[in-house]
């Protein structure tokens, strides 16, 4: 038998030779691919497979069709100081209860406006795994954080107040000496200093140095060291970008009852009831400064010959068309109306 088939291979032609080599390749071709394809099965499970091994709270998170971004709602308001915050954020409290949704006050050792890296990954998470809270408005004398970098799928919703820039500083001024109408018989630490703005201009001392003022361009611009220093085209500009990319809304101190407008109509879920409120009760005009005077028409235009005044200005005048532009864009052009959407021409059928 063996002597046979060894004749046959003797006797085979070339073109045969060549049909049996291609046979033997295309044999062992599939074979290899099979055997690929199990591999390739027991490494991968199917998504179907996959969704199944997670846990409920995973499952609800990987699936964007799950998320109830209404009982999940985060508002964070790193509020800038003495810009009419705690008239606002007490009208949060005095509805949180009604609204149910939590209220959250970012206590920083010493005041301090900026975290330490420890501090900013526990912040952020706290922010957006502390179910328990949700929906939620945190407030804090905080610079403003991107949370994106922390890889956090569903980011806070920040808002803030911006004010004219001399009239922020003045206030500050007089309150480190005369308290406020918030909290009476708490002494300040200026307190018995009896030299009015003026005075301090003239005589050029460090409570009234318009370096001061750089406060709200840094709450914009974040936690970059460049954010903190005094004067920096780089902090302007990143906080122009975050204030437009990054904020849901910035209101003006003169126009609050306009932002507390905007915030109800826009975010209802925490919102609700605020407009009225800060109508009707008490709230709407805390924290007023027990003595203060303006300052000179000298004064103002020493004050806004400085570079400090000049590029703080130029962020609340920002800010300040922004907000007009969110304002009118609430109307229909006749005025009267809301503006609304529909979806229309919806193909195919």
């Amino acid at each position: 038998m063996i002597r046979k088939l060894l004749k046959m291979w003797i006797l085979l032609r070339p073109t045969h030779w060549l049909i049996l080599i291609a046979l033997c390749v295309l044999t062992c071709a599939g074979y290899w691919l099979l055997w690929s394809e199990i591999r390739l099965e027991r490494a991968f499970k199917p998504l179907s497979k996959l969704g199944e091994s997670l846990s409920p709270d995973q499952h609800a998170s990987s699936s964007t069709d799950d998320f109830d971004y209404e009982e999940h709602l985060v508002v964070l308001y790193n509020r800038v100081p003495k810009t009419g915050s705690t008239s606002f954020v007490n009208i949060a409290y005095d509805l949180c209860k009604l609204n149910k949704f939590h209220v959250l006050h970012i206590n920083v050792t010493a005041n301090m406006h900026v975290l330490s890296l420890p501090n900013q990954i526990q912040f952020v998470r706290n922010v957006s795994r502390w179910n328990e809270m949700k929906p939620a408005l945190y407030h804090g004398h905080m610079a403003f954080l991107e949370f994106s970098k922390f890889q956090i799928a569903h980011k806070p919703i920040y808002i803030n107040l911006v004010r004219k820039p001399l009239d922020r500083l003045v206030s500050y001024y007089y309150f480190l000496r005369f308290g406020d109408n918030y909290r009476p018989n708490l002494v300040r630490k200026k307190a018995g200093n009896k030299i009015t703005f003026d005075e301090c201009v003239v005589q050029k001392q460090p409570d009234c140095d318009p370096k001061n003022m750089w406060l709200q361009i840094p709450f914009f611009c974040g936690h970059a060291a460049e954010c903190w220093e005094p004067g920096s085209s780089w902090a302007l500009e990143q906080a122009k970008r975050n204030l437009v990319n990054e904020y849901f809304l910035v209101g003006v101190t003169e126009q609050m009852y306009e932002f507390v407008d905007l915030l109800e109509r826009s975010l209802p879920r925490i919102f609700h009831g605020f407009r009225e409120h800060y109508h009707n009760s008490n709230k709407s005009h805390l924290r007023v400064t027990s003595s203060k005077l303006p300052p000179s028409e000298s004064t103002i235009k020493a004050i806004q010959k400085t570079k400090i005044w000049q590029m703080e200005n130029d962020l609340y005048e920002f800010a300040l068309t922004q907000f007009e532009f969110n304002k009118k864009k609430l109307m229909q052009p006749d005025n009267k109306h809301v503006q609304k959407f529909m979806y229309e021409k919806i193909r195919p059928k």
